[in-house]
């Protein structure tokens, strides 16, 4: 529905015994595709992994940040993505012109692009001297299972993971979401079963949400007696800036940067998650050389 907007839900239900969290990146996911100029199998693979970026992030308080890694052996290579408290959500991949055959028409191979073995990491940042890193292997590919299998062996919390992303014909998003539902202790073997049954009869959340259900909706149908604690909007969000990129030439250290000011006489720099592009001309190469010096 064109009336929705990028937003997300966190809530609890069964008296506390069970977590919540839904969220619609519909914007955010075309945002990336065009900034990144992503195939659809590749904009299924990132909006997938920035939708449970950003209910990841929901789970953080205050300024923590969280970053996601996901490295399998498929033709994607790299799939990044960083977000924090506030529905602040970035991300790319490595190669974003993987063509592949669907499986079957409207269902793309997403596991092939991201590939079936390799690792995802996820890096907590509270602030603290070290931050928190989990790691588990890929086991589909498909990344909600991945996901799904994370949460339980890292953060040994049982949750249902779904995240879906809808490509139009003309490549460009139709949909995009996802939602959590994390069971805590106290939940008995019954409310298990119940909730198993809920997950097995509901449709796919990417066409939930072309039918225009609300997010609210799409969690009651799991969890009838659900409440929303706290909503938020989502949205793409990339804190590079001229200061950041020239301290990373400064990190090249020096006889890299006489390097580059003596073939070049000027520099183009673009942030990976944003891809803006940063030009430092000769002069400004320079002063950015003295600085390394000092």
């Amino acid at each position: 529905m064109g009336n929705q907007k990028d937003r997300l839900l966190r809530g609890t239900a069964l008296n506390g015994k069970v977590r919540t969290f839904a969220v619609r990146t519909t914007d955010l996911v075309e945002e990336l595709r065009q900034r990144h100029d992503t195939f659809p199998v590749v904009t299924a693979a990132l909006g997938r992994t920035v939708s449970a970026a950003a209910m990841m992030g929901a789970m953080l308080k205050g300024d923590e940040r969280l970053s996601i890694q996901v490295r399998g052996d498929g033709p994607i290579g790299l799939i990044a993505a960083e977000s924090n408290a506030n529905g602040e959500v970035r991300g790319y991949v490595k190669n974003p012109h993987v063509e592949l055959t669907n499986i079957r028409p409207g269902k793309m191979d997403v596991a092939a692009a991201v590939g079936t073995t390799g690792h995802i990491d996820v890096i907590k940042d509270f602030g603290l001297k070290e931050p928190y890193r989990g790691s588990v292997p890929i086991i589909s590919g498909e990344l909600a299972e991945d996901f799904t299998y994370y949460f339980a062996v890292s953060e040994q919390t049982n949750s249902a993971v779904s995240l879906g992303v809808l490509v139009s014909p003309d490549y460009s998003v139709a949909n995009a979401g996802g939602f959590i539902i994390q069971l805590l202790p106290g939940v008995t073997e019954d409310e298990v079963t119940e909730l198993e049954l809920a997950l097995s009869k509901i449709p796919p959340i990417t066409e939930m949400l072309e039918e225009g259900l609300e997010l609210e909706d799409i969690l009651k149908r799991v969890v009838p007696d659900v409440t929303i604690l706290e909503e938020m909007d989502v949205h793409f969000s990339c804190d590079c800036s001229h200061e950041r990129v020239e301290r990373a030439l400064i990190s090249l250290g020096q006889a890299e940067l006489e390097q580059m000011i003596e073939e070049d006489g000027k520099a183009e720099v673009s942030c990976h998650f944003c891809n803006e592009k940063y030009t430092f001309d000769k002069e400004q190469l320079k002063s950015v050389l003295e600085r390394a010096k000092s």
